[in-house]
């Protein structure tokens, strides 16, 4: 077992635990939430033994292997691809190292011999004859290719390093894994052998992530850290939100009598027991809902932005038409003869392997890049509103939040102001900050506003929920879900794409597909695989 007892840090005036006592144990996987800047990865830090907590201790069961993924690209850069990966188990790792030192020896008495004799058994032991083939199956899985085993770490790029540290994560089967976001860079392809990874996984897991779809998939508990406690729940991502939403929308109901309350939470824990899939996980989350005691579920205090999109004008019959639309850059095809007819109330996902090709279409729609040929035509009555991906010169001006969100709306009044400014949780005296000096997830909530401001019919979306919290991932696909307008979009988020999306268009240097069906549909489809091989078959 691995318990966290009374834990508190403080930095300053700051509290950012107090207190805080809560056991990891089993085969479970504990998903850590909370809003930005609430301790989610510091919380992993503290348990990982990277930092001290200025109170309480972390308590390791006797015997028990911590395996963490590393956030330090480059400490391991003069080290070969495959030794990295392995000296995640540090004490198989030793024996190595020591037993290599050993035969190195030019004087090697008999007392070496005993002790390489002893070390040769700890190795057995340890399954060390199979430590080099397990590391290259995981770099393999996590799509290192087998060219890049020998290399130094030094020779991959950022994307690459990260993978490779994740696989020194995994390594050796430890007994506690600590991942703090672990998908981040990684394709869904990747994403997907990594849940499939955990789910298979029996010893305990603890990870933070903005991923809602992975931490459906592979969790068995939720950690909520809110206001300086943390609270331990049964189920998914999906189940902490929708029952404490559930027990908020009860909490203001105050009509409604206490059985009936009583009655709808277990029809809700029944129903949402009944849908869950996916092997492990699935099995213990079924488990642990069927004796989940009711009285546990209760309103979350968590704050969510109101993203309300509406648009000003309805739009007409013609919405856009794009005619053999092709982009280069830097003498590389992004994408070649993209023709797209977008009919009122698409909701378009911009699929591409290199997200530059994505930006440059929405960078061209909305008249910031030229094509390399090829045209687009919106229709007369389309008004639009775009987010971009990179934002940062919107924020150079020295401008507090009313005066910079006064610049895009044709209602200069400062209660008016406020008021876009407040739904997306900027009140008070945050309303002088400079926007200069924002977080990234505070520039996207402030381009969000502005982007709502426009009251467009027509709406593009680089990456929206970049730099996000979940709260405000959330929220952000909750209302794009009820838009009524036309949507382009593109995004990471697997649990936002397959819920707005409607129809799939991708991008590729041979050509593009356009398919009228949802994310995963497209993503499990033999006969879309079928087609992209062909089309660059074709090509070659």
């Amino acid at each position: 077992m691995l318990s966290v007892n009374n834990i508190s840090l403080q930095y300053g005036k700051r509290v950012l635990f107090d207190e805080v006592n809560v056991k990891f144990n089993g085969d479970n996987c504990y998903g850590v939430i909370g809003a930005n800047g609430a301790g989610k990865s510091t919380l992993l830090k503290i348990i990982g033994g990277d930092i001290d907590a200025n109170s309480g201790h972390i308590s390791l069961e006797s015997g028990m292997r911590m395996s963490v993924l590393k956030q330090d690209h480059f400490e391991f850069d003069e080290v070969r691809v495959l030794d990295t990966v392995m000296m995640g188990n540090k004490e198989l790792w030793s024996i190595m190292d020591e037993k290599n030192t050993l035969y190195a020896k030019e004087d090697f008495s008999d007392d070496d011999g005993m002790k390489a004799s002893e070390l040769e058994e700890q190795f057995a032991e340890m399954d060390g004859w199979n430590a080099e083939p397990d590391a290259a199956n995981l770099l393999s899985g996590l799509g290192i290719e087998e060219s890049d085993h020998d290399k130094p770490l030094k020779d991959l790029n950022g994307n690459q390093k990260v993978r490779v540290l994740l696989a020194q994560a995994l390594f050796g089967n430890p007994d506690y894994l600590i991942l703090d976001e672990p998908t981040n860079d990684l394709d869904l392809q990747t994403v997907t052998w990594l849940e499939d990874f955990l789910l298979a996984f029996k010893n305990t897991v603890i990870v933070v992530s903005h991923d809602r779809h992975f931490l459906d998939t592979v969790c068995t508990h939720i950690v909520d850290i809110d206001f300086k406690k943390v609270k331990m729940f049964s189920g998914n991502y999906t189940f902490w939100y929708e029952s404490s939403q559930l027990a908020l929308r009860q909490r203001n109901s105050a009509n409604k009598k206490a059985s009936e309350k009583k009655k709808e939470l277990q029809e809700f824990v029944a129903r949402f027991s009944a849908n869950a899939s996916k092997s492990k996980q699935a099995t213990s989350r079924k488990k642990l809902l069927e004796k989940i005691n009711l009285e546990d579920i209760e309103p979350s205090s968590r704050r969510y932005p109101a993203i309300i999109i509406e648009s000003e004008r309805e739009a007409g019959d013609q919405i856009l038409h794009i005619n053999g639309l092709s982009k280069s850059l830097d003498g590389e095809v992004l994408f070649r003869d993209l023709n797209l007819n977008v009919t009122k109330g698409d909701k378009i996902t911009v699929l591409a392997k290199n997200g530059l090709a994505t930006t440059a279409l929405f960078e061209i729609l909305n008249g910031n890049d030229a094509p390399d040929s090829g045209e687009y035509t919106f229709g007369q009555t389309i008004t639009t509103g775009y987010l971009p991906n990179e934002n940062m010169h919107f924020f150079e001006e020295q401008l507090n939040l009313i005066d910079w969100l006064r610049l895009y709306s044709e209602n200069k009044d400062e209660v008016y102001i406020r008021g876009f400014l407040g739904k997306m949780l900027f009140s008070g005296e945050e309303t002088f900050k400079m926007a200069s000096v924002l977080s990234g997830g505070e520039k996207v909530r402030c381009m969000i506003s502005r982007m709502m401001l426009t009251g467009g019919n027509v709406l593009m979306l680089d990456e929206p929920t970049n730099h996000l919290d979940l709260e405000s991932i959330q929220a952000f696909n909750n209302a794009l879900k009820d838009f009524p307008g036309t949507v382009l979009f593109t995004c990471h988020d697997h649990q936002f794409t397959q819920t707005v999306a409607t129809r799939i268009v991708e991008l590729t240097p041979y050509g593009c597909l356009d398919k009228l069906m949802t994310f995963d549909e497209y993503v499990s489809s033999d006969k879309i695989k079928a087609q992209k091989e062909e089309m660059m078959q074709t090509e070659e």
